[in-house]
């Protein structure tokens, strides 16, 4: 049986802090994960940050939260994501493009970001406006601005962010430091495809590479996910309900209460599945 089925339970998730006043911590909201278009949680900070929740466990721990002890000493932590990469499956598909040669058409961001079944992208307008530009082509007429992603644009930005990575990764990791160029910038790629799609963006950047499509680009992060009944009618949940503050250090750690999900699984996995275990993984594949 599953944690939140017949009862509700406590949980630790390590997230950024709120404030010196704790309200107002942020919201949880259910998007369609970039790669496998899953359902999958998300933590929204109101200072305009999104991050996704990822989860792990060990063997034989448990926590201790005030009076009650969660027995399996599973943890959730929100780490930064960036938020182009959530928005950019939806951008696609919102160009409606007819062929290869169409560049599709021009939308406005409110209806781009209307998803059938997942409100929750409603509470991104303001960040969608602000970081999708480096990937759109934008029309204004009057007061009102038309985006349409641009292929190029897309390119150029996970050229960037690929070679950011190859650049960060022997920092992360000796074995980097051993192997050749090529060796770690088909690395990057393939941490960069756990985030992007095969068609069309992870074959147009090893096009431009002269990469070979990394080996069935690595499944997406497993994520926890627990969209509440109040999320599934308005988008999000407030984590006042969800969230108890545990300590005021920069970074602190909150317990989660579930409402009745019996109708949500997850995949339970007995390995972290942060971003730390991603660089490991890479690292393992280049040895």
């Amino acid at each position: 049986m599953a944690w939140w089925e017949g009862f509700d339970s406590t949980r630790l998730l390590i997230a950024p802090d709120s404030g010196s006043n704790g309200s107002n911590p942020g919201r949880l909201l259910s998007l369609r994960h970039p790669k496998s278009g899953n359902p999958t949680c998300y933590l929204f900070i109101n200072n305009g940050e999104l991050q996704e929740l990822n989860w792990s466990k060990q063997s034989y721990r448990s926590w201790f939260l005030g009076n009650y002890v969660s027995e399996d000493g599973g943890i959730y932590t929100a780490t930064p994501v960036d938020p182009v990469f959530i928005m950019l499956p939806i951008f696609e598909e919102a160009r409606m493009k007819k062929g290869d040669d169409d560049p599709g058409k021009f939308r406005q961001l409110e209806e781009i970001i209307f998803v059938s079944d997942y409100p929750g992208y409603q509470n991104l307008l303001t960040v969608a406006g602000n970081c999708m530009q480096v990937v759109c082509d934008i029309k204004e007429i009057g007061s009102t601005k038309f985006f349409r992603l641009d292929d190029s644009k897309v390119l150029a930005w996970l050229y960037y962010k690929v070679c950011k990575l190859k650049e960060t990764l022997p920092a992360l990791d000796q074995n980097y430091a051993a192997q050749d160029e090529k060796n770690t910038l088909s690395d990057a790629v393939s941490i960069l495809g756990e985030y992007v799609k095969d068609e069309p963006w992870l074959k147009l950047l090893c096009s431009h590479l002269n990469l070979e499509l990394p080996n069935a680009t690595q499944k997406a992060t497993d994520v926890e996910v627990f969209t509440s009944y109040a999320e599934s009618k308005h988008g999000s949940t407030s984590t006042n309900d969800l969230l108890q503050e545990k300590s005021s250090s920069e970074r602190k750690c909150m317990s989660t209460r579930s409402g009745k999900q019996g109708s949500k699984k997850a995949k339970m996995e007995t390995e972290s599945q942060n971003i730390k275990e991603m660089f490991s993984r890479a690292s393992r594949r280049g040895r």
